[in-house]
């Protein structure tokens, strides 16, 4: 995550998303209602207003990014803690 510059909006995040992932991760925080847009410097800025959405972006970025095995960890320790 990129501090914004000066031209962003007030309360928006620049995340450096490959640009593959890129549309697709927009398109589901759009879906959630998280505001967010692409420019066209490669960049992804995405608005977070409470701590809801930080987990939520935390979420689709995990979705589309993690390894197959980061993503089983995750799970590991969420039912590790549920159980504790």
């Amino acid at each position: 995550m990129f501090p914004p510059n000066n031209s962003d909006p007030p309360g928006y995040q620049v995340l450096q998303i490959p640009l593959c992932d890129r549309w697709r991760i927009c398109q589901r925080l759009q879906e959630l209602k998280i505001p967010c847009c692409c420019h066209s410097d490669g960049s992804l800025r995405v608005k977070v207003n409470n701590l809801l959405e930080a987990i939520l972006i935390r979420s689709t970025l995990m979705q589309f990014l993690a390894t197959r095995h980061e993503l089983i960890d995750w799970l590991e320790r969420c039912w590790n803690t549920q159980n504790s």
